[in-house]
């Protein structure tokens, strides 16, 4: 209330010194401020993302009062939002209003729901944060490493406070289905190591500052050793078992969660969050997604004529699964044929982009303690002021199972022109508020992606049929996903009948079939962004040439598209038909 006060009268204020315009841009800039400060203080991982190192001796606090404190903040940054007239802001100020606006309904609808019950699946969770939440900091001084410390002694707090909720979820019938538990415990059980070196917390040890004195680097080897022995895999070890002989028994039969108490609102709110669109219910995307199905399908049974492979659909996507000349025979050729596939593409990206970014990126494998149940492959960003480049995490797990046909579109995906292109812009940016520049919609993050695997065709990186239907098979891969994910959680589909229906449609592997098939389960929703997002970008492409004619730049398309950062889609489209507007004027023509 003391907040909501203040704000007040210093709305006020800014109202009798200045012109409304002014005063309204002046409250906006600094309720901005005010929110920024509230999320780093309130997610250490963020802020140390963002280049702040003050919290980086910390993890997240998890608990229900937690919970409830930010509920009670962004409530009231939503009221004090609303009490500034959005109509009197300046133009190029109402995205920072609508973008607010909306991350924190979004955000308070998540704390309502009490999302926090489930905190993590098959791809991410609380536990796998916690070991990288450190991830490529520079540490170069002795209070560097002893943050990194105190942040590894946080581990039983944290695992603890995650705990506690997933018991209150088993309590209120919030729960995992069991065929995730399955999945996740191995993971979860191989951190449990004898020997402290062998946990990837050890690998800052492995390259201490020369800077510092031997005996400081000494103590500093030997305290982090203490931490990991007796904090961290402590933690792994009660979450084992906690897992195994609390959860796992309380754990849901059906893999549908509409079934939980209160799911069929959950899973409308996880739809709002991931595709960020409020205009398409769940039967919606299910028949989009048989309609996409449908049209891939013919695009991938032409390939297949053209390949000259004398068989059906089912031999031709089991020839691929099978023959041996499709695989790498060893890690290092698999991260090395990505690697030069990256390379191919960075050497064309002058030709489709106005702006390229300063920060590198790098082709690494994906830590073995996780890759047995991941994905094939993800981006993952460099902290500000960290001492890496971008991340294209590659799995290398299971080489029979990553199919070097599928690099070209894989690599368009996690790297560039896709996420690490588009990351790396937006952190950039240097006209952003503070709290945009750390925003991420999967809608227009993985909605790009996709945009960029078909960007490919354009670019001429897919060089034989074979890698020509590895891109559509990606593609029919997500389209599947908004016909599965529904189907899953809103029609009582089974696991195997997704299992079957994506194996039936794509030349994806086994292993990533099921890894996929969990993760839907896993992570309502999520999957839907994809191909939702990369058709809206699609549409405001067409509109924009549809518009420009012989005007339409596609490098400038692409620099304007991303130019914003993160955005809603309906934000997203805004920006478009704004510049669509601008180039159209009579002064461009």
């Amino acid at each position: 209330m003391t907040q909501r006060i203040l704000f007040t009268l210093t709305a006020m204020v800014l109202l009798w010194q200045t012109s409304p315009a002014q005063a309204s841009d002046e409250a906006l800039q600094a309720l901005m401020d005010q929110y920024w400060v509230y999320r780093l203080q309130e997610s250490p991982t963020l802020a140390t993302r963002a280049g702040l190192r003050d919290f980086n001796h910390l993890l997240p606090q998890v608990s229900p009062l937690d919970r409830a404190r930010r509920l009670r903040r962004e409530e009231g940054f939503l009221d004090q939002l609303r009490m500034i007239d959005r109509e009197s802001i300046g133009q190029d100020n109402r995205i920072n209003y609508d973008l607010l606006a909306w991350v924190l309904e979004r955000s308070i609808d998540d704390k309502r729901l009490n999302a926090s019950r489930i905190p993590f699946n098959t791809f991410s969770g609380f536990f796998t944060g916690a070991l990288r939440a450190s991830y490529g900091v520079a540490m170069e001084t002795e209070e560097d490493y002893r943050d990194y410390i105190a942040r590894i002694q946080e581990f039983p707090r944290y695992f603890s406070e995650n705990i506690d909720n997933m018991r209150q979820g088993m309590q209120e019938g919030f729960v995992l289905p069991r065929i995730v538990i399955d999945g996740v415990l191995p993971t979860v059980q191989a951190q449990v190591y004898d020997n402290p070196d062998q946990s990837s917390l050890a690998e800052p040890l492995l390259d201490l500052s020369d800077r510092l004195p031997e005996t400081v680097q000494a103590d500093l080897v030997e305290d982090t050793r203490d931490a990991i022995r007796s904090y961290a895999i402590p933690a792994f070890r009660e979450l084992v078992r906690f897992l195994e002989e609390e959860y796992y028994p309380a754990a849901a039969e059906s893999i549908a969660v509409s079934d939980l108490e209160n799911g069929e609102a959950f899973y409308a709110h996880q739809i709002r969050v991931y595709t960020t669109r409020t205009d398409l219910t769940a039967a919606q995307i299910h028949e989009l997604g048989l309609s996409e199905v449908a049209r891939i399908r013919e695009e991938m049974d032409e390939v297949i004529e053209t390949s000259g492979f004398d068989g059906s659909f089912a031999e031709f996507t089991e020839f691929l699964r099978s023959d041996p000349q499709f695989y790498a025979t060893s890690e290092e050729q698999l991260l090395k044929e990505a690697a030069f596939v990256a390379k191919q593409i960075d050497y064309k990206m002058p030709e489709f982009f106005g702006r390229l970014p300063r920060l590198p990126y790098g082709v690494v494998a994906v830590p073995d303690e996780i890759a047995p149940n991941y994905t094939t492959a993800s981006y993952n960003g460099a902290p500000i002021g960290g001492i890496r480049g971008g991340a294209y995490w590659v799995n290398t797990f299971a080489l029979d199972q990553r199919p070097l046909y599928e690099l070209p579109a894989l690599t368009a995906h996690e790297a560039v022109p896709g996420h690490h292109h588009q990351n790396a812009i937006a952190r950039e940016m240097e006209d952003l508020p503070d709290f945009r520049k750390q925003l991420y919609f999967s809608a227009m993050g993985e909605g790009w992606g996709l945009y960029a695997e078909k960007l490919g065709i354009e670019m001429g990186i897919y060089n034989n049929a074979y890698e020509h239907f590895g891109r559509l098979s990606y593609e029919m891969w997500r389209a599947c996903r908004l016909v599965i994910d529904t189907g899953i959680h809103t029609q009582g589909w089974s696991r195997q009948q997704a299992l079957d229906y994506l194996s039936s449609n794509t030349s994806l592997s086994a292993a990533n079939i099921r890894a996929e098939v969990d993760r839907y389960i896993s992570w309502p929703a999520q999957a839907l962004s994809y191909k939702l997002g990369e058709l809206k970008i699609l549409e405001l492409r067409a509109r924009a040439e549809t518009a420009l004619g012989g005007r339409f730049d596609l490098r400038q398309f692409h620099d304007v598209l991303l130019g914003q950062g993160a955005l809603p889609l309906d934000l997203l489209e805004r920006v478009i038909d704004d510049w669509i507007e601008r180039e159209s004027a009579p002064s461009r023509l």
